[in-house]
């Protein structure tokens, strides 16, 4: 009898698909005989996913009820999403047909929150790390098994009541992505690189009181090549920011990128010699080599003692706009002070860096699939 099929879902923001992917490409490794169905949601991912994935028989890219094409510039282009709750509800009939669904977002998780009468069992595999990771949402208490980075992370769960035989920490899943965008030649000179990354969420976020300002600043400086590559999220919650950039996109020392494939996929963390961010969970993908980074305490924040802001601990933490460019041309020289810091925050948030994460996390799921309870 034919093995049912594995079923992933490509069905949000592309920013998914390094977490997700790489699980697809072990799991085919590891079981040939193993059908693998990849939801998509728009001819951006299909396209994409079509690719990388045209040697493995067993794979189908297959298009979600309220597929979307896309009309695009360049591969992997940032799309508009059709609207997730409906295709997913219209989804659920065909996933009733599969005996594993692995996602890597909360909201697909609303089918066994909503139906828990499903035999359908939900892998959800992390994309977030990091001290202000939201850990919080019920949905999460639907999956059948939870795949994280790391002990440290496993923990916080616990804490919060997840069953400990249904969590387990494989190492960080995104360090296996392989189709990353080359992005170091991005400038004419070889000064060093800096990456300018808010969060997009405005309470979080250096964004709101001090962006325009600092991208002002960083244009004007000439020390620096600089990157503005701002998150998915924050361009559809801001839509000033593509006005601000483009003010800058045509000076030599800026590179401004809202819409490709490399914004999300690792590219720009990679690339960059130096971080200048708030909280957002790209640090700890960052620091999985240490390299100098400055933080923007644009809200004022009381962070010393609190612990959503130990990553701050990682690097000087700019609490007035006038220190911004001399923190920044201080940092090299300052980074001895925070390397160990830096390593022992990426290895407690991302576990084993790796890459063997993807191995870990596709036996965990041959393991859900062969027992309805599986064990660490």
């Amino acid at each position: 009898m034919k093995a049912a099929p594995v079923a992933f879902l490509f069905l949000g923001e592309t920013l998914l698909i390094p977490h997700l992917f790489p699980v697809v490409e072990a799991l085919a490794d590891a079981r040939a005989d193993l059908p693998l169905d990849l939801w998509v949601s728009t001819s951006t991912h299909e396209d994409l996913l079509a690719g990388w994935t045209a040697h493995m028989p067993q794979v189908r890219v297959r298009r979600a009820p309220g597929f979307r094409r896309i009309a695009v510039t360049a591969l992997g282009e940032r799309p508009v999403l059709p609207p997730k709750l409906p295709m997913l509800l219209r989804l659920a009939p065909m996933l009733a047909h599969t005996s594993v669904v692995v996602c890597a977002e909360q909201t697909s998780l609303w089918l066994p929150r909503l139906f828990p009468f499903l035999r359908t069992r939900f892998v959800k595999t992390s994309h977030g790390v990091g001290s202000m990771s939201a850990r919080d949402d019920r949905r999460r208490m639907a999956a059948a098994y939870t795949l994280v980075p790391s002990e440290q992370e496993r923990a916080t769960y616990l804490t919060r009541g997840m069953v400990p035989e249904r969590i387990e920490a494989t190492g960080y899943v995104k360090a296996a992505f392989r189709q990353r965008t080359p992005a170091r030649a991005l400038f004419a000179d070889d000064r060093p690189v800096l990456l300018y990354t808010p969060h997009w969420q405005a309470h979080r976020s250096s964004w709101p009181a001090w962006g325009p300002q600092v991208v002002e600043r960083l244009a004007h400086q000439r020390g620096w090549n600089v990157i503005l590559a701002p998150h998915q999220r924050l361009i559809e919650r801001a839509p000033e920011v593509r006005d601000v950039l483009a003010h800058v996109a045509n000076l030599p020392h800026v590179h401004v990128d809202l819409d490709s494939f490399a914004t999300v996929d690792g590219s720009y963390t990679a690339a960059a010699d130096l971080y200048l961010g708030d909280t957002s969970s790209q640090l700890i993908e960052f620091l999985i080599q240490p390299r100098p980074a400055v933080f923007l305490n644009a809200q004022a924040r009381d962070w010393a003692d609190d612990p959503s802001y130990a990553m701050w601990r990682a690097g000087e933490v700019v609490n007035d706009l006038a220190d911004l460019l001399p923190a920044i041309e201080r940092a090299p020289a300052r980074h001895a002070d925070f390397a160990a810091i830096q390593h022992n925050l990426a290895t407690a948030a991302l576990g084993d860096a790796s890459g063997a994460g993807a191995a870990r996390a596709a036996d965990a799921v041959l393991r859900v699939l062969a027992n309805p309870r599986p064990r660490r």
